[in-house]
Order: structure tokens, then C-alpha cells, then sequence
């Protein structure tokens, strides 16, 4: 079944992990473990590159770029990956991410979203079973994790014109305009709050993932147009500031929203503990069914849950469930929903439709 993951760092794994994700992952793990690579807990570890995505059906996603500004004693925002020290940096260090996504698209391999008439000649092309996955590019829509390298005003509509579509304003620690996971629990701050009349402007998507719960009920109280939350879990099945209350996802599912379920551990299992083994733990996919079923017994329906995986995001197959071994394995779902009462119908939502019920009301 066609796919959506409207979550993924493929840049932050490209530029900042010197990985080639035109290689398939048991690929780029021998050559990560021939190296003895050991600056990352996933090294030899990664679950995502180009091929596995077509080796799912996974043929559009919402692609990231990090870039953070550091806060001086704050060790969150400090980390050499995503910490510069000043806007400038951040920005210099975006554009490098984009040229690697401009790249992709000159060798064949990526296909930027960005507006109605490039995701229909796209799901057109997905939906030609005579050509095969592997002759087709990964659609990609552009969001920012974190809006720490838009400079100003100015900068956002720049990164618009290069097909910026969607923007979450917080990521972990402090931020210009949203503190985020692990932070102080304030609201936006007042560049916050224009970037998001901004925004509006613009009918970019608001990603509402890692923001602070004060930021939470800000943005949607300011932010008139599309609202997602692209790999976001649901706290009264695991609690944790990571998560969203019913409330928060009942906000969502009012304003026709989607929530993407990710796979990292930490949000699928209670109290997790870096470090601790999925298999040890006994997690495996199906603990995203349960978020899934919470979800939809609050809507009524199937129509407000896709898949917003996270994998990859600075984290691998010491962190996913135990039954996962790369992306193309979420077609799994299928059976696990299937096997829970999910209808087909139900399964084409969570699969691609919901994502491209929200992507129609932007790309236009």
C-alpha cells in the first residue's frame, strides 16, 4: 500500500551523519561498523535510506532540515549536531541540508512537493504499478524541526520560495521563537508569535510536535491555517511531556488535523530509559497501535492518525521496536490494524490519505 511518513531527518542523517542514503541500511551499517564508528549510539544502527523507502511504498514524505541555535550552559541546545551560536550559522548550515535534498533531486532520486499540480503528477506516478518502486523518486515536502535559522521575516520567505511548506517551530531546549522538549514550560516567544501570523500569511503547515504545552495552546489560539503534529504520541496511554493530552489532540482533531505516530521507544514504552534494548522491553510495532486506537475512539473516526515515524532521528534499531529492521517493515501495519478491526478504508486513511487530505489545503 502507498505510503506517507510525514516525519523524517534524511538530511541530519546525510550531512551531519555522512551517510549515503542512496544505499540501502544494511549497507550503510557495514560500512558505519567496518569504520568503527562510535560518535553516535546509532552508528551501524540506521533503519532509512532512499531504497528502503521504495522498498516500502513509502514514496512521500515530510523531509526535515535541523538547524539550532545553542543557549551558552544549556546542554540540550549545546550539542555540537544542532548547536550554533548564532542565526547566521544556523541559516549557513540549513542551506547546506537543502543543497543535499537539490542534489537528490538532480540525480533522479527525490522529487521536491511544493505545490497541487507536482503531488498529483507524483501520486500519478506512484500509482503506475507498470513502473517499479525502484525507478521512482521519493516525493519530499519541506519542513523545518525547530525555526531557529529563520533569520527574520525576511528569511522565512526565502525559505518559502526554496518550497518550505511546513514549519515546527520548537525542537528540544530553548528557541528563538518556542522553547521545546526539555526546556522551561513558557509559552512562544514574541518572534514566535509573528512567525506564526507569518506563516498564516503564507498557508504553510504549523507543526505543533515539541512544543511546550503553554506553546501549544498559544499557537493554536493565534494560527488560523493547517495544523499537524508530525510525530506526536498520546500521554494517557504514555505519559511524558513528549506526548499530547486529550485535550491537546482533541484541539487537533476540532481544526481537521493529523497526528503522525512515531516509533521511537521512548514514546511507546512507560519510563523508558536510554539505553534499555527494545527486545529486552518487548516492544515491538503493535505498541503504536494502542495511540491509534485512543486517537480514534476521540474523533469517531479513523480519519485524524497516519505515520510520522521519526526513525532515524538521531536514533536506530537500538531505539525502534524490536520487530522493526528498516522502514519498508511499517507495511506491517496493515495486518497489525487489520487484526485490531481497522476496515480498508481505515487503512488508506492512516496510510496516505489523511497526510494528503492535509497536504491539498496548502500545496495549491
Amino acid at each position: 500500500m502507498f505510503a506517507i511518513d510525514a516525519h523524517l531527518d534524511l538530511a541530519t542523517n546525510a550531512i551531519s551523519l555522512n551517510r549515503d542514503l542512496t544505499r540501502t541500511s544494511s549497507e550503510v551499517r557495514l560500512l558505519e561498523k567496518e569504520l568503527n564508528l562510535t560518535d553516535w549510539p546509532d552508528r551501524g544502527l540506521g533503519t532509512v535510506t532512499l531504497p528502503d523507502l521504495r522498498a516500502g511504498s513509502i514514496g512521500l514524505v515530510i523531509a526535515t532540515i535541523i538547524s539550532r541555535v545553542a543557549v551558552r550552559g544549556n546542554p540540550v541546545s549545546m550539542r555540537s549536531l544542532i548547536g550554533w551560536w548564532s542565526p547566521a550559522q544556523a541559516y549557513a548550515f540549513g542551506q547546506s541540508q537543502l543543497s543535499w535534498y537539490r542534489v537528490m533531486e538532480e540525480q533522479g532520486e527525490m522529487v521536491q512537493i511544493n505545490s497541487a499540480s507536482a503531488l498529483e503528477k507524483h501520486l500519478a506516478l506512484w500509482n503506475d504499478s507498470s513502473i517499479p518502486n525502484d525507478k521512482k523518486p521519493i516525493g519530499y515536502i519541506l519542513s523545518l524541526e525547530g525555526a531557529d535559522s529563520v533569520i527574520n521575516m525576511d528569511y522565512l520567505h526565502r525559505y518559502y520560495e526554496d518550497g518550505l511548506r511546513a514549519i515546527g517551530p520548537a525542537h528540544y531546549g530553548p528557541g528563538r521563537y518556542a522553547p521545546g522538549t526539555r526546556s522551561d514550560q513558557s509559552g512562544l516567544t514574541e518572534a514566535g508569535k509573528t512567525l506564526l501570523k507569518e506563516m498564516d500569511a503564507l498557508q504553510m503547515i504549523l507543526d505543533l510536535t515539541h512544543l511546550t504545552d503553554a506553546g501549544f495552546f498559544e499557537a493554536i489560539d493565534i494560527y488560523q491555517g493547517p495544523v499537524i503534529a508530525s510525530h506526536q504520541n498520546c500521554r494517557a496511554i504514555i505519559p511524558g511531556e513528549r506526548q499530547f493530552s486529550d485535550e491537546q489532540i482533541q484541539e487537533i482533531i476540532n481544526r481537521d488535523g493529523v497526528l503522525g505516530g512515531a516509533l521511537d521507544v521512548w514514546m511507546l514504552y512507560p519510563d523508558y530509559q536510554y539505553g534499555q534494548d527494545p527486545n529486552e522491553l518487548g516492544v515491538k510495532m503493535e505498541a503504536l497501535v494502542p495511540h491509534f486506537d485512543h486517537i480514534c475512539q476521540m474523533a469517531g473516526n479513523s480519519r485524524h492518525i497516519a505515520f510520522g515515524t521519526d526513525l532515524d532521528g538521531l536514533f536506530g534499531r537500538e531505539q525502534s521496536p524490536a520487530d522493526l529492521n528498516t522502514i519498508a517493515d511499517i507495511q506491517q501495519f496493515k495486518e497489525l490494524l487489520s487484526a485490531r478491526g481497522y476496515t480498508q478504508e481505515d487503512l488508506e486513511n492512516i496510510f496516505h490519505n489523511n497526510w494528503l487530505r492535509v497536504f491539498r489545503k496548502v500545496l495549491k
